[in-house]
């Protein structure tokens, strides 16, 4: 079985924010965006964090659809 990775990118002026996570990782992912947006440091804002959380769960939603077609193949007989 192959690892997939996904990729997030936010560009805000000269900041540049990247994630590449697994879906394993997808909660992880959306509590550092969390953290990012708590941190008054950086331009990351709420609304950042929940455009990129809002892609984040689609994202998971559509392989959780892949994988479900997926299998109903392999199991139709």
């Amino acid at each position: 079985m192959t690892r997939e990775f996904n990729v997030l990118a936010l560009v805000k002026d000269a900041e540049r924010y990247i994630f590449l996570y697994d879906e394993e990782s997808s909660d992880t992912l959306l509590q550092q965006l969390g953290q990012f947006a708590a941190d008054k440091d950086l331009s990351f804002t709420w609304y950042d964090a929940a455009l990129l959380s809002q892609k984040v769960r689609r994202l998971r939603e559509e392989a959780e659809a892949e994988a479900r077609e997926q299998w109903s193949r392999e199991t139709t007989w």
